[in-house]
């Protein structure tokens, strides 16, 4: 496990609920030559006190087949970001970028169909249910399920590392601090607003 001086994250529930608000995640693996990557949206839950992520891929895909060979995983939970000028700090020192990342590490661990049919279901509940007509795993035609899942594969990996980088200015004074969230609501980019507003909560533990 690594962990980078000042910004790490002792609250596991916030390490949680911010894994929860960003569940479209970058999947890293390796296949014996080089790394291998997929974006996936993710479900979530505690188990025995444990994080488990549940996802699926294609099969037959480079990635499938180096998840079957080296099930060691790294899972990239990615929020807001933003560039920080030198200009802002009541010093001379060097520009930077405030960003939020959760790092999880673990084994990947290959599902039955059925299982792989109800992450489906939930994902597809998670994210339909908000809409004005609804469209449900029961909803589509007879067969196209029992056919979709012979092309993917149902994966479940327990987190054995977590790792969360808060990189928001907590290794500046509070004058910097301040001015670096002025000048981040001052613009007109919404992830410097949503990091401008991330700060404002955690300065009220840091000075």
């Amino acid at each position: 496990m690594y962990k980078m001086p000042y910004f790490g994250e002792e609250d596991a529930a916030l390490v949680f609920d911010f894994m929860q608000a960003h569940p479209f995640v970058t999947l890293i693996g390796y296949d014996g030559r080089q790394n291998v990557a997929t974006q996936v949206p993710v479900l979530l839950s505690m188990q025995d006190g444990k994080v488990v992520i549940r996802a699926h891929v294609m099969r037959n895909t480079d990635h499938h087949k180096a998840l079957l060979a080296f099930p060691d995983v790294l899972i990239l939970f990615q929020g807001p970001h933003c560039y920080v000028s030198s200009s802002w700090y009541t010093g001379k020192m060097g520009a930077t970028w405030n960003y939020q990342t959760v790092h999880v590490r673990g084994k990947v661990n290959l599902l039955s169909d059925n299982e792989t049919i109800g992450i489906l279901d939930e994902l597809t509940r998670k994210y339909e249910k908000p809409q004005a007509d609804p469209l449900l795993i029961q909803d589509l035609p007879d067969g196209y399920v029992s056919t979709l899942v012979k092309a993917i594969a149902g994966i479940s990996i327990t987190a054995t590392d977590i790792i969360p980088i808060f990189k928001l200015s907590q290794n500046r004074d509070d004058a910097s601090y301040i001015s670096i969230v002025d000048h981040l609501l001052a613009t007109d980019d919404n992830g410097a607003h949503t990091v401008a507003a991330e700060m404002k909560k955690k300065r009220l533990k840091l000075f």
